[in-house]
């Protein structure tokens, strides 16, 4: 590492030029290849994969997305008043005559009775695509939008809802990122004490890694399935961290440099030190990100993939870029006042005397109190996760002002809640047989309690698959929907099965997002376990030790559980959810958990590895002091929290602020995400760094710095500075490195 840091400030305009030509190398081939993304979401061997297969093989203009025109008779007017149906009858043959429309079922056609409410005030079109919600673009559904929005007048109002519309509206993150980019900054000018060039330094660094981790995403859709979200998610993981590394490695080198080192020698120790946190941070939430191809779920490896690429970037600009552009800055990495300070005093060291060195010794003398009082406030916020539903967010949780949630609200208003939701019913037959148990069906489902109406039997033309559009009495996201594709599923298909050919499922929208929860939910312990086991082999290697490692898994796992009891209580229970101007409540995201945990499980482990660290470097330098084990432990694990607590906090305030910043935006999906890991972080910095973490490390004693000596030989050595210091648990002298004698013995007791 040192020789790297070296090599980066002395040939500063060389690593420069580098990243600039990759930028614009990365730029031109994503602009060449443009993207392909694909947000389809694929569950083989799953009830609704199964109606979506029958449907594609015979009867494919049955198989594309369908979304909903929705009209509404305003002042006094109703469906069947002249202006309104001569208004709503040219704008739907607009819709019919757009490109990649197959079919408009209009509710004044002959079979489109049941397509109008019980008062005649709202009515609502199906449109049937001939492709898949992947694959149309925003500008098919603007067109949609439009040429429906043309009927719209003092008589009637229009509004559109469905998977596509969806898409289409949900707003880009661009000014979040704005607000994040700018409180970040502002975060910096503090911590660096008004150095601006400095506190510029970790966003350019992160700007330049986001910019070409999206290049990179383009061009990875063409390689694995990756959702347009991806991108998205990968900008507000990758804004976070990278400001973060960056602030690391920069706060790193000014302390240096205000200690009278060289430029170059504060290069490399910030490198040497704080940049072994950013790689090891870094590759944990790498292999959190990646742990989702355990899943099987193509849907989640292209974002898993696209995060990870932009973790990776943001990784290799702090280890490379910056401490070039440190190298440009000079002097001006630190502020006029801190110029004339190192001139005027000399070199000054570390200051230890202010908040945080109270409070590290503060948690020393209680330390049994702090760890019980911490632990009691993570369990309550914890509580809610009890009550976790996995499900998919429906168009009443958009904002107010959006086509989708105001066809919602028509559609439940004039119908019912379960219009949103249609769920398909679809058949293989072979036989008139096979058509008639097909129709009992219907009869039947139209009979079971939850269910509001049943469309008459479609017959594909080569005769081979049958289809319905069965309407719950429920929202898509409410338990009891579920409950009835489970009856659909387990009682009344089987039963209209029997001793006929039919081979009958349940599909649509809502049904594909009810299967896609099941099959996360199944497999999350296994993507848990693989996680924790990974990243569990990572730091015993970096830490050598055994307990340290364990308590940081089992201290993360606690993180993330809070945040989701949290994201429960705010998002399903609508807990302050008006004061967060969300607008509406439901389940959480099915595949929120997933990624949740996978970002904050790294995320937490970023500031696992920059705190115990420091207390390492404290661990090593009183390793040769007489006083007892007890009190080294003690003396090292209370000035490693002295000295990273100002920089955890920075660091965290930034982390909340850049994430925080996505919640105004009205994209449900972000809102989570951006509440999720924003309270993830303030409750990892306040309560389990801050807190529970060094009064654990207080309790546990020596036994801290721990590994069996046969365990300490199986593991691989990744400790970057033992080429300048030694690794942790070594002594150096002039045979070589050695293990040190606590790897190969007990642990060291107290007196």
């Amino acid at each position: 590492m040192t020789r790297l840091a070296r090599w980066c400030f002395t040939r500063r305009r060389t690593v420069l030029a580098a990243w600039l030509l990759l930028l614009v190398v990365a730029l031109g081939a994503a602009r060449a290849a443009g993207g392909a993304f694909n947000s389809s979401l694929s569950l083989p061997g799953t009830d609704s994969q199964a109606a979506v297969s029958l449907l594609t093989q015979h009867y494919p203009a049955a198989a594309g997305e369908t979304d909903q025109v929705v009209i509404q008779a305003t002042g006094g007017a109703t469906i069947e008043s002249s202006p309104v149906r001569d208004a709503v009858t040219a704008a739907l043959a607009r819709v019919s005559a757009l490109p990649g429309i197959t079919s408009v079922a209009s509710p004044y056609a002959a079979a489109g009775a049941a397509q109008v409410s019980r008062d005649g005030t709202v009515a609502f079109a199906r449109v049937t695509w001939d492709k898949q919600p992947d694959q149309i673009t925003a500008a098919d559904a603007d067109s949609l939008i439009a040429a429906a929005q043309t009927a719209d007048g003092p008589g009637v109002h229009v509004s559109l809802g469905g998977a596509s519309i969806t898409n289409s509206e949900r707003a880009k993150p661009g000014p979040s990122v704005a607000v994040g980019v700018i409180a970040a900054l502002v975060i910096l000018l503090l911590v660096f004490g008004g150095a601006f060039l400095a506190a510029l330094t970790p966003l350019a660094g992160a700007a330049l890694a986001l910019v070409i981790g999206s290049s990179a995403i383009t061009l990875l859709s063409h390689a694995l399935t990756v959702a347009s979200a991806s991108t998205d998610l990968a900008v507000l993981i990758g804004l976070g961290v990278g400001v973060d590394y960056g602030l690391f490695i920069v706060s790193r080198h000014r302390a240096a440099v205000r200690a009278g080192r060289s430029y170059e020698d504060a290069v490399a120790e910030a490198v040497t030190t704080s940049g072994r946190t950013v790689l090891f941070a870094g590759l944990t939430v790498c292999l959190a990100l990646l742990g989702q191809f355990a899943l099987g779920v193509s849907f989640l490896d292209g974002l898993s993939a696209a995060a990870a690429v932009t973790v990776a970037l943001t990784i290799a600009t702090a280890l490379t870029l910056l401490p070039a552009l440190l190298g440009f800055l000079g002097p001006k990495v630190l502020s006029r006042r801190e110029r004339a300070a190192l001139t005027g005093n000399g070199p000054a060291r570390e200051n230890l005397r202010g908040a945080g060195s109270r409070w590290a010794r503060l948690v020393e003398r209680h330390s049994l109190l702090t760890a019980l009082a911490s632990l009691a406030a993570i369990t309550l916020i914890a509580l809610p996760v009890a009550g976790l539903r996995l499900g998919t967010s429906d168009a009443s949780t958009d904002p107010a002002g959006w086509t989708t949630h105001q066809s919602y609200a028509a559609l439940a208003g004039g119908f019912g809640p379960g219009f949103n939701g249609p769920l398909e019913l679809t058949g293989q037959v072979s036989s008139p047989g096979d058509q008639a148990a097909f129709s009992r069906l219907l009869a039947a489902a139209a009979r079971t309690p939850g269910v509001a109406s049943v469309t008459p039997l479609q017959v594909s033309p080569d005769q081979h698959a049958v289809l319905a559009t069965l309407y719950p009495a429920t929202a898509p996201q409410d338990q009891r929907t579920i409950t009835l594709v489970g009856t659909l599923r387990d009682s009344l298909i089987p039963r209209a099965e029997h001793g006929s050919g039919l081979v009958a499922h349940v599909g649509g929208q809502t049904a594909s997002a009810i299967d896609f929860a099941h099959v996360l939910g199944s497999k999350l312990p296994l993507f848990v376990a693989v996680v924790v086991i990974l990243a569990f082999i990572l730091l015993a290697a970096v830490f050598r030790s055994l307990l340290i490692p364990l308590t940081a898994s089992l201290l993360n796992l606690l993180s993330v559980v809070a945040a989701l009891g949290a994201i429960t209580a705010v998002f399903t229970r609508g807990w302050g959810a008006s004061l967060l101007g969300l607008s509406g409540a439901g389940p959480v995201d099915a595949f929120l958990p997933v990624v949740m945990f996978s970002v904050l499980f790294g995320l937490s482990m970023d500031y696992e590895v920059y705190t115990v660290s420091r207390m390492q470097e404290e661990w090593r330098r009183l390793r040769s002091r007489p006083e007892d084990p007890a009190w080294r432990n003690h003396a090292a694990v209370t000035a490693g929290q002295a000295h990273s607590t100002r920089i955890v906090t920075a660091a965290a305030g930034i982390m909340i602020v850049v994430f925080g910043s996505f919640l105004p935006g009205g994209h449900h999906l972000l809102q989570e995400f951006g509440f999720g890991l924003g309270f993830s972080v303030l409750i990892d910095a306040i309560l389990i760094r801050s807190m529970l973490l060094p009064a654990v490390m207080h309790l546990i004693g020596p036994a801290n710095w721990y590994l069996p000596a046969r365990l300490a030989r199986a593991l691989p050595r990744l400790d970057i500075e033992a080429g300048e210091t030694g690794g942790p648990g070594e002594t150096r002298g002039a045979e070589g490195t050695v293990p040190g004698p606590h790897e190969a013995a007990d642990p060291p007791r107290s007196r």
